[in-house]
């Protein structure tokens, strides 16, 4: 009995791993620690912890081995294992980047990347106003390049870790246009990007006023600044309203059902989750423009929230959505906080219209279909909304 005990201890000791590094004279040399067992795994771990061990003392620049990049290293490569492109684990420096964007303010150069259907590197949307937008960089380019860095094999953090950086630097794209032979060289110089997520301007039309509520993203002020928007509507008494979506890449979940409780009743989105139950989230509030007419703008930039609050109107049947294809960004994200501020992102859900219709890779189809083509950019034309504005007056 006395020696199983004494075993037992012993096995419990070497159970408990934590990680520390002593550097003795040149060779650094790696403790392991306090590591538990994962649950209900049947996973021999000695070949990673060789290969822990042996790395800092064969590898010839010894100054180059820093134990906790070697460990943010393997989880990220345990994560991307997946093949999921948005499941994705963050180190402090890469989600205190995400939380900064979301909030609103940050130093970059204005774009939103994700990846396509063939999971390739793409630009879902330049945020208005911003370097990116002002050197013509659109919506659907695949980023091929950042930097001379290859950007087939990025995770979603470290492309954007690459993409910021300090005000006044720049960084070189190299990309790839739909019906554009050669790929495109973009040198965008980087400045402190403080967008707000609402705008909205009046039009006189033909029978009187119609509000145009531009949706950039869907941020930490959004639900504020929408309903700033609502009450300048509301106060104008306007015939029609123009929400334009289009090149809002997402952000917050709950900001797009904030907005869409403003015209519709009941179900804005369903998840559906791996074992197959799907929850229904609902309006948070009673809407104030229920019975305002109503027209939606989209294209190839509006992506996950914003597709959301398309789907919602569109299976209510409560306005038509004009433009183009939105980009099929259908999955939900949860955000699990670790320690020393990293953070994992996972994909948990799938989100469907409330009449249960994937967006994921599919996208909302437009009821009205209007391409806004190069050569209207050029002339500084705008048919999509045009159109939107015939249908109101």
């Amino acid at each position: 009995m006395i020696v199983a005990v004494v075993f037992l201890l012993i096995g419990f000791v070497l159970g408990q791993k934590r990680i520390e590094v002593i550097r003795n004279g040149l060779v650094p040399h790696i403790n392991v620690s306090n590591q538990l067992p994962p649950k209900d795994q049947n996973v021999d771990f000695s070949l990673f912890w060789r290969v822990f061990d042996e790395l800092p003392k064969n590898y010839i620049d010894k100054t180059a081995i820093n134990s906790q990049k070697m460990l943010y290293g393997a989880i990220s490569g345990m994560v991307r294992s997946l093949g999921d492109p948005y499941t994705a684990f963050l180190d402090p420096k890469q989600n205190q980047a995400i939380q900064s964007e979301i909030s609103g303010s940050y130093e970059g150069i204005g774009i939103q990347i994700g990846f396509n259907k063939d999971k390739k590197l793409t630009v879902i949307a330049p945020l208005r106003g911003t370097p990116a937008e002002r050197e013509g960089i659109l919506a659907g380019d695949l980023i091929l390049q950042i930097d001379g860095k290859d950007a087939s094999d990025l995770t979603l953090p470290e492309a954007v870790d690459l993409i910021r950086g300090s005000a006044g630097t720049k960084v070189k794209l190299l990309l790839s246009r739909k019906n554009v032979d050669k790929p495109l060289e973009k040198e965008v110089a980087r400045a402190t990007i403080d967008v707000k997520t609402v705008e909205v301007e009046f039009r006189q039309g033909k029978k009187g006023e119609i509000g145009i509520i531009r949706v950039s993203r869907f941020g930490e002020k959004t639900d504020s600044e929408w309903d700033g928007a609502v009450s300048q509507v509301l106060a104008k008494g306007v015939r029609g309203v123009i929400v334009d979506m289009r090149n809002n890449p997402g952000g917050l979940l709950s900001s797009g059902v904030h907005l869409s409780a403003d015209f519709i009743k009941g179900t804005v989105v369903k998840q559906q989750f791996g074992d197959g139950s799907v929850k229904n989230l609902l309006t948070d509030h009673d809407g104030r423009l229920l019975q305002i007419r109503l027209v939606v703008l989209v294209n190839g930039g509006s992506a996950s929230a914003s597709e959301i609050f398309a789907g919602a109107i569109q299976d209510a049947r409560r306005a038509q959505i004009v433009g183009e294809k939105t980009f099929g960004k259908g999955t939900v994200q949860d955000v699990i906080d670790l320690e020393q501020g990293a953070a994992l992102h996972v994909t948990v859900a799938k989100w469907l219209t409330p009449r249960g219709n994937s967006i994921q890779d599919v996208g909302i189809t437009p009821d009205i279909a209007v391409e806004l083509t190069l050569a209207d950019r050029d002339s500084n034309k705008d048919p999509q909304l045009e159109k939107a504005l015939q249908l109101l007056d």
